[in-house]
């Protein structure tokens, strides 16, 4: 019999106050082995989703299940198997480095040691001083280091790299990377808003608008396939009626037709090449290139009409801006266990 994916979303709703629709039927499934990066704008639902996923925030109507378990019900074996890390890391100011390890340990039975006190070497992190004297990055960096410590099977990490300058960032990268690899078929989501981070990691990227997938796809088709495709014709005006066929996203400016698409075929575009006068230049993208594409203007894709996001279901007619609160303790205990001190 398969094994469940290790993520799995249907249908998921939550609304808040006012009618304000966060997550809005949203259906995601992850892989084993999967990186997947769950990027959006601010308020698109992302850290409501997460919250949802960990069972710190109950849904209004679908199903979210980490490993073949709803976090509500799941046992202490499965949950000790998910790294959740928060966009917001508390620990009790009065806590060091050794306090942190020594609690965590008893909860993980798969408790590294050794990886612990490499990684906190690695990242120059001070060992005897208490939490409340550590900066944000630090305090990120212990968390990171004792959740990657437990060796877990699905990371669940929210802004992981918020707070590190661009050094430290490189360096979790690879002890993220080499997490993945520590464990057979080790699963990431991984939501964050620094994209050009999130090429290097992940190797599959949903795009989340209004509290649904508007967009996914693997990393490596996108870099091969998704291109800017500028035509440019004589005089002054595009003729009536000119368009690209599958075009994500288009532009016209006088007399200069842009367009974003998924061009696996260069050839598909040699009919607008053989046009009298006319000039096509054609640009890849970059990740987040093409997640600026595809929010310019109305702040949507094609033509700002969900519709065409092929996704059912009533949107609330404001973008959420009330949000859930994110803070919570970082992973010093089986993922979503809310924990009191």
């Amino acid at each position: 019999m398969p094994r469940p994916s290790p993520i799995q979303i249907r249908g998921l709703t939550r609304t808040f106050r006012g009618g304000v629709v966060a997550v809005n039927q949203l259906d995601l499934t992850v892989e084993p082995g999967t990186v997947y990066g769950f990027i959006g704008r601010n308020g698109a639902g992302k850290t409501t989703t997460l919250r949802m996923l960990l069972g710190l925030l109950r849904a209004d109507a679908g199903d979210a299940r980490l490993l073949g378990h709803s976090w509500w019900t799941a046992p202490a074996a499965v949950r000790e198997q998910v790294f959740y890390l928060p966009q917001q890391v508390t620990h009790p100011s009065w806590m060091t480095w050794e306090d942190l390890t020594r609690y965590a340990a008893h909860f993980y039975h798969r408790w590294n040691a050794g990886l612990a006190r490499s990684l906190a070497g690695r990242w120059n992190l001070p060992m005897r001083r208490p939490m409340g004297r550590l900066s944000g990055g630090e305090q990120r960096l212990m968390a990171l280091a004792v959740g990657l410590a437990t060796e877990p099977g699905v990371l669940v990490l929210d802004e992981p790299g918020a707070g590190l300058d661009p050094v430290v960032r490189r360096d979790v990268h690879a002890a993220l990377v080499e997490a993945l690899l520590r464990v057979e078929d080790c699963t990431a989501l991984i939501s964050t808003h620094l994209l050009s981070d999130l090429e290097r990691l992940a190797t599959h990227v949903g795009i989340l608008r209004h509290g649904r997938v508007a967009l996914e796809g693997t990393v490596e088709d996108w870099q091969q396939a998704m291109r800017r495709v500028q035509v440019v014709f004589p005089g002054t005006a595009v003729p009536d009626g000119f368009e690209i066929p599958g075009s994500l996203r288009s532009e016209t400016l006088g007399p200069v037709h842009t367009v974003v698409l998924r061009l696996t075929d260069p050839r598909a575009i040699d009919g607008i090449r053989g046009i009298p006068g006319v000039r096509v230049n054609v640009f890849p993208l970059t990740l987040e290139e093409l997640f600026m594409e595809l929010h310019r203007g109305s702040g949507g894709v094609p033509g700002g009409g969900d519709e065409d996001l092929g996704r059912p279901g009533e949107l609330a007619a404001a973008d959420p801006d009330e949000r859930v609160g994110t803070r919570t303790d970082a992973a010093a205990a089986p993922a979503g266990r809310e924990r009191g001190w």
